[in-house]
């Protein structure tokens, strides 16, 4: 790779550190390149699926800020950048290794914490970020019919009182 073509792709996989929230490290030896294709489709709009050389990726971190990606960096690396939801990219990696053992997920980086491939594979098992959040307002809304219930009791009990006392005067 000449000179120029390096300091461009340093630059683009810099570029791809600094628009995303975290990259997952892959080894993709023994893929084929419709089984590559099929893995960037999975991930769909997440994620955008890099093979680079590892000298370069080191290279591109260091510029961007990123530390704690040396380690990972040996063999034929790719790298899965995550622009989206981390754990719908994290459920398309691991759906897509169950199928093909040749991808092998090493670890990676968000938001500027070193992930082990068991950590992200505990990202993967959790439920989006949409069915959390409907989870949580569900869980408010009730929280809160009860809590009206509760403070209008005293009142509907007096008034029931009152209403017994009139009978019991009539």
């Amino acid at each position: 790779m000449a000179k120029p073509a390096k300091v461009q792709a340093v630059e683009e996989i810099k570029e791809h550190f600094q628009n995303s929230t975290t990259a997952v490290v892959t080894e993709y030896r023994g893929l084929s390149v419709p089984q590559v294709t099929a893995l960037r489709k999975a991930l769909g709009d997440s994620a955008t699926y890099t093979v680079a050389k590892n000298t370069l990726v080191k290279r591109a971190a260091k510029e961007a800020g990123v530390e704690g990606l040396d380690d990972l960096l040996t063999g034929p690396t790719a790298i899965a950048f995550v622009t989206g939801e981390v754990v719908d990219a994290a459920k398309a990696l691991k759906t897509f290794t169950k199928d093909n053992k040749a991808l092998i997920v090493k670890g990676g980086v968000m938001d500027g914490a070193t992930l082990s491939a068991a950590e992200l594979d505990k990202i993967a098992e959790l439920e989006s970020r949409e069915v959390l959040l409907a989870k949580m307002a569900g869980a408010l809304k009730g929280n809160q019919a009860k809590a009206a219930g509760l403070f209008n009791a005293p009142a509907s009990q007096l008034a029931r009182l009152f209403a017994a006392l009139e009978d019991k005067k009539n």
